[in-house]
């Protein structure tokens, strides 16, 4: 049976009973009535529930998910989606300054994202718990090399699979060059939107490019969600709300890297960009982490700051009073204070379990603690994220283009994390599949000085 993941009614619910209750709203009247009918809970790790419902219970499922959508909240004031309302709430907007990221920095940070997203890729999903088995079993624990099958128990194996997607090509025993993954394909369409809008691009222009450039079976959760909005005839931003639970999950944070890369030393107006592209698929705190990824961007493409600079930095465009803002402090000061990664990683999980694992929040915490706890240093940074599980591959991502610029040139990562992925980066979007990264990085760099 074909079940297709992050669309189905009755699998989506679960998630908006989770999300109602976090933003502020009431949803017992509605989860009662949807228990009483039989309805299922929603699928923990994957897109799609085991079973189709029956005709009644999807026809009572798009019901409720649109009375869910009409409770009235109350967060509403401090987590605000639009523009306007968050800057307003944020007394430490950063201002500009000169800064001109060279063409090697820039490679070196599509380098670092590549190869933190290959790290994570074969553990995605998995929990913490198995994540430190498969690495112990081979005696990669702490994290500090790739995973491997090779010497991993059968019953291991059983208890704790790979990922299904990415085995084949993740394992330190068949990396050849970087796979196709979302986490690189995003970057690559917002490389396209610039060069076909430049930075005055529009939330509808993201909209018109995904349709043209984006197979709709590359997306996932939010970005799946508005896909189909749009295909219906829905525009943004109410694509970003209607019968969308994911809309504060990490989908819009790993889009945000070129709006950083592009706009160095103008954290604001990165994090203005990584807004109209958010806002797409994605409300209040799934925004701001999108936001804050490019302004920690911004401001690391100067080359002057070090990783605890840019955080801060990255914090002054976010609503202080917002979830997101409070677990990104909480998991700075942890990480500061805490000398153990695992201690950090197992209170993080903590703190956060009523979250979705893909959700923007616990996310966003554990990427700002583990470059924190690294002190930005590359691989410490992306091994400490990838062991702390959540969403691997995305977290090692996004801590790889971050620590990878701070470094400032492919030649200072380490080459086992550079080798392996032989300047080649496969792809569906346009004409991109086999790209290198160096060419990446001169095409990323004259974005920058477009007029």
């Amino acid at each position: 049976m074909l079940r297709l993941t992050w669309v189905q009614p009755e699998d989506l619910l679960g998630h908006e009973l989770r999300q109602a209750a976090q933003d502020g709203r009431e949803p017992s009247a509605v989860a009662a009535r949807w228990r009483a009918a039989g309805g299922p809970e929603a699928p923990p790790r994957a897109g799609a529930s085991a079973s189709a419902a029956s005709r009644y219970l999807r026809v009572l499922a798009e019901d409720l998910l649109d009375e869910l959508a009409d409770l009235p909240g109350t967060l509403a004031d401090r987590e605000p989606t639009g523009l306007g309302r968050i800057k307003a709430l944020c007394p430490d907007w950063p201002a500009p300054r000169p800064a001109a990221p060279t063409v090697s920095a820039l490679e070196a940070a599509w380098l670092g994202r590549a190869a933190g997203c290959l790290l994570g890729k074969p553990v995605e999903k998995l929990p913490l718990d198995g994540i430190r088995a498969l690495a112990r079993a081979t005696g990669n624990w702490p994290l500090r090399t790739w995973f491997t099958a090779r010497g991993v128990p059968d019953a291991l194996a059983r208890a704790h699979p790979w990922n299904t997607r990415s085995a084949s090509t993740s394992l330190a025993e068949n990396i050849d060059g970087m796979p196709e993954d979302d986490d690189l394909n995003y970057p690559l369409l917002n490389l396209l939107l610039l060069r076909r809008h430049g930075p005055d691009f529009t939330t509808a222009d993201v909209a018109r490019l995904w349709l043209d450039e984006l197979p709709a079976g590359r997306t996932f959760t939010a970005e799946r969600v508005a896909y189909r909005n749009l295909l219906d005839g829905i525009e943004p931003p109410l694509t970003a709300r209607r019968r969308n639970p994911f809309r504060e999950w990490i989908g819009a944070l790993i889009r945000a890297d070129v709006h950083g890369w592009t706009r160095p030393g103008d954290p604001g107006a990165a994090a203005e960009q990584a807004h109209r592209d958010a806002v797409l698929t994605h409300t209040a705190n799934g925004v701001y982490a999108a936001m804050f990824t490019a302004a920690v961007i911004a401001e690391a493409a100067t080359g002057t700051a070090d990783v605890h600079a840019c955080l801060r930095t990255g914090l002054g465009v976010v609503p202080p009073g917002s979830r997101l803002a409070r677990a990104v402090r909480h998991a700075v000061r942890l990480a500061r204070t805490t000398p153990d990664f695992d201690t950090v990683a197992d209170t993080l999980h903590a703190t956060h379990r009523a979250y979705h694992w893909v959700h923007a929040v616990p996310n966003t915490a554990l990427i700002a603690a583990a470059l924190t706890h690294a002190d930005g240093d590359f691989a410490g940074s992306v091994c400490r994220v990838v062991s702390g599980g959540l969403d691997t591959d995305s977290n090692g991502a996004t801590a790889g283009s971050v620590a990878g610029l701070l470094a400032g040139h492919p030649a200072a990562l380490p080459e086992q994390w550079t080798a392996p992925l032989k300047n080649r980066l496969a792809s569906s979007v346009a004409d991109f599949d086999g790209v290198g990264f160096d060419a990446l990085a001169h095409l990323t760099h004259r974005e920058i000085r477009r007029p």
